[in-house]
């Protein structure tokens, strides 16, 4: 493996653990600017294939969704219906009649490229205020040794992003040393060996998490979302293979050395996010309750 990939890899974990821990306005700031490289990746994508998405308004209204997601993330649902509403308002005043992959593009960059990223901003502010002690929001822990007392977001992205993490590692050593089965055309590389073990290094990950936390039936849980998590990471790598295979690139884009662009890395975290943001949110009080 390329010094610079290692290298690059290291910085990137560096960059994310920092800005998960400190939260708060931190997080958005850091986290907006993420989704904005990203977002203009995917419009490239897009153009490459001779679409015309409306770009500009995208990013900015996406921008506002995640500053939304921060003061409320109550309202961040209402902004996407009316960011949607006003891209394609946008669209129909312009001078090009716009097609049907303008549009939908369009939707789908504010969809894929900031909806859905905006469920780790809402995750991060769980239990955020209560727990702040920096300005703007956010959170330096007082004791390194105790864990326990570290706000509630910052406990649940740490967990879903070992997940993360686990899953990729392992799929990409058993898919490198043991991998045969191909698992799907879009990415060829990818094995079907790899795949089951990074989905199951993702669930021993969960697991060891959801009793650390000690949630609620805890094996069971533990099991619950490192399923919904390495499968979700997975089929957010093979959308971004899909898409780039389809704009005929090799790499989203080359701000990373030794691994591409913005997307290349964030892939398997799209999907990841709303499900984690429920099953926290919805499940574990179910549970705690019953």
């Amino acid at each position: 493996m390329p010094w610079s990939r290692i290298l690059s890899g290291i910085v990137a974990i560096i960059l994310a653990l920092g800005m998960i821990l400190l939260g708060g306005w931190y997080f958005t700031i850091c986290f907006a600017i993420i989704v904005y490289l990203g977002q203009l990746e995917y419009f490239q994508l897009a153009r490459a294939k001779g679409i015309e998405p409306a770009g500009k308004t995208t990013l900015v209204v996406s921008q506002v969704l995640l500053v939304v997601s921060t003061i409320s993330y109550d309202l961040a649902d209402a902004v996407f219906s009316v960011a949607g509403t006003f891209i394609c308002f946008y669209l129909l005043f312009q001078p090009k009649l716009a097609s049907i992959a303008d549009i939908s593009s369009s939707i789908l960059g504010l969809f894929y490229g900031g909806y859905l990223p905006s469920y780790w901003v809402r995750l991060r502010a769980l239990n955020s205020t209560q727990t702040s002690n920096l300005p703007l929001g956010g959170f330096w822990p007082e004791n390194w040794t105790n864990l326990q007392p570290l706000p509630q977001g910052l406990k649940i992205i740490l967990l879903a992003f070992l997940c993360i993490w686990a899953a990729d590692i392992g799929a990409y050593i058993i898919g490198k040393f043991f991998g045969k089965t191909r698992l799907s055309d879009i990415s060829p590389k990818k094995t079907v060996e790899g795949a089951a073990f990074g989905v199951s290094a993702s669930v021993a990950v969960a697991v060891a998490g959801a009793w650390y936390l000690d949630w609620p039936g805890w094996p069971l849980t533990g099991i619950a979302l490192g399923l919904l998590i390495g499968i979700a990471s997975l089929l957010g790598d093979l959308t971004e293979s899909m898409m780039k295979r389809d704009a005929g690139v090799k790499d989203s884009g080359q701000l990373i050395p030794g691994h591409g662009g913005i997307l290349d890395r964030a892939d398997s975290y799209v999907f990841t996010a709303p499900l984690v943001y429920y099953f926290v949110t919805l499940l574990l009080p179910l549970l705690e309750r019953g």
